[in-house]
């Protein structure tokens, strides 16, 4: 069953991405520099899987979003004590920002943030083309 609600996402984000490449208006992305405690990395991967990203890919101008686990820095400095990126992307800075008013992203986003030894993290706001 899950294989199967994949593949509606994949085909979904697909389908998004086209529409907005086709109307000439870029993707976002958000991405955001977490600090993730290493004690509490098990619980923040278990709820972005779980909690976070059911909620987020149900909300309309979803694409796609991704935890990226720093492996190794290649050239100049990492920001101190980033270990974790988180990269969500949206059809439209405006289906975004309904997103992240919605009760569902007040419920979810927690579950996330309260894993991370500081809430004091890097945010930035990208088109996507």
């Amino acid at each position: 069953m899950k294989r199967r609600t994949y593949l509606k996402a994949m085909l979904a984000a697909g389908v998004a991405s086209s529409a907005a490449s086709a109307a000439g208006t870029p993707a976002i992305q958000l991405h955001v520099d977490m600090s993730v405690d290493p004690k509490k990395e098990k619980e923040m991967l278990h709820n972005f899987e779980t909690v976070f990203r059911p909620a987020a890919a149900k909300q309309p101008g979803y694409i796609d979003v991704k935890v990226l686990k720093l492996r190794t820095t290649l050239m100049g400095t990492a920001p101190a004590g980033v270990n974790y990126r988180f990269a969500l992307t949206f059809q439209s800075e405006e289906l975004r920002q309904k997103w992240i008013a919605s009760d569902t992203h007040q419920k979810v986003w927690p579950t996330i943030e309260n894993t991370l030894t500081s809430k004091n993290y890097t945010v930035m706001l990208f088109d996507a083309f």
